[in-house]
């Protein structure tokens, strides 16, 4: 079952979170798998948009925003856009869009920075949005201070943080095709609005950066964390074997609905009204050159097929229905 476990360490201006995601990520791959016209993900795309995934996770449950939470990583490879949604009530979804090859041992910078053009952006798009209101972004190179590439998703994630909310972060990402996991390790602020201020960060809150040094040394406790111990062990060991000589006050976990989930917006409904969209022209064109109307959901992969009948279903006006009856056939 997929989980969020929440903790803090006592006494210390220090909190984490781990995260793992079985069935919503096999969700997401099977039905990239299932879709005839673009089929599985190659390897490395799969261990990065995992990895992107539980980031997302972990971020949107750090910060308890009440919308969307968009992870993008985009740029001039052969994977052009690799995207992870995570809702409040941490429902998600992801997708990738590739083209062309991909080695096997493929990393960040040669699927989507190969010439140092590649972004990493952070969209919060609130759910109730109020008149003019537009989502906020926050967009980051896939280089650091001195131009030299990232290699790998949590060293883009940490810079981020860093150089947009003045926060000393740690995280540590995995990803396979059974399971994608994530753990974060952050340094409280000095004052509980600092972070959220975009200009004048209090300087009590500046000198803290990379100076603490209860959170620098958990940081290098997480940062022993391996791939491996990540996508196989339980939260109980890891955390036992990591922190087993610190206080660490734990929270319920998170799992079943009140997890992470899968979901996704797209449905054959929606789809009909596209295709109705279209006009019965077009539709009818279609239907005479390939015989259905097939339409996959750009996100989920999720593909939607529509013969003549059904076609003829979606423009026919409500008054040619049938009549409806209480009798259960």
């Amino acid at each position: 079952m997929s989980e969020l476990h929440k903790f803090l360490f006592d006494g210390m201006p220090v909190r984490g979170m781990i995260v793992r995601l079985t069935q919503p990520w096999t969700e997401i791959l099977a039905r990239r798998a299932s879709n005839s016209a673009t089929g599985a993900y190659p390897p490395p795309v799969v261990e990065l948009l995992g990895e992107m995934t539980a980031a997302a996770t972990l971020i949107q449950a750090n910060i308890k925003f009440n919308g969307a939470l968009i992870l993008q990583v985009f740029g001039d490879g052969p994977v052009k856009i690799a995207v992870a949604e995570v809702q409040a009530d941490l429902s998600l979804r992801a997708t990738a869009k590739v083209m062309g090859a991909i080695p096997d041992n493929a990393h960040l910078s040669e699927m989507v920075n190969v010439h140092s053009k590649g972004r990493c952006a952070i969209t919060l798009d609130p759910k109730d949005k109020v008149p003019g209101q537009q989502p906020y972004q926050g967009v980051v190179p896939l280089v650091g201070d001195h131009n030299d590439k990232f290699g790998k998703l949590s060293d883009v994630l940490q810079h981020y943080m860093l150089k947009s909310e003045q926060l000393d972060t740690t995280l540590v990402l995995a990803a396979d095709d059974k399971v994608a996991a994530g753990l974060l390790i952050q340094r409280l602020p000095v004052k509980g609005e600092a972070n959220l201020l975009r200009s004048g960060i209090a300087e009590a809150h500046q000198d803290q950066i990379g100076l603490n040094e209860d959170y620098n040394r958990i940081s290098i406790l997480a940062s022993s964390l391996t791939r491996d111990e990540l996508l196989t062990l339980d939260v109980d060991t890891i955390l036992h074997r990591l922190f087993w000589e610190e206080k660490v006050l734990r929270f319920e976990p998170q799992a079943g609905l009140l997890g992470p989930h899968f979901a996704c917006t797209c449905s054959r409904d929606r789809v009909a009204g596209m295709i109705r969209g279209l006009g019965i022209v077009e539709a009818e064109e279609i239907l005479a050159e390939r015989g259905d109307i097939e339409v996959g959901c750009d996100f989920c992969g999720k593909q939607y097929r529509f013969d003549a009948v059904d076609a003829a279903q979606i423009f026919k006006s409500p008054g040619d229905q049938p009549p409806g009856t209480a009798i259960v056939q």
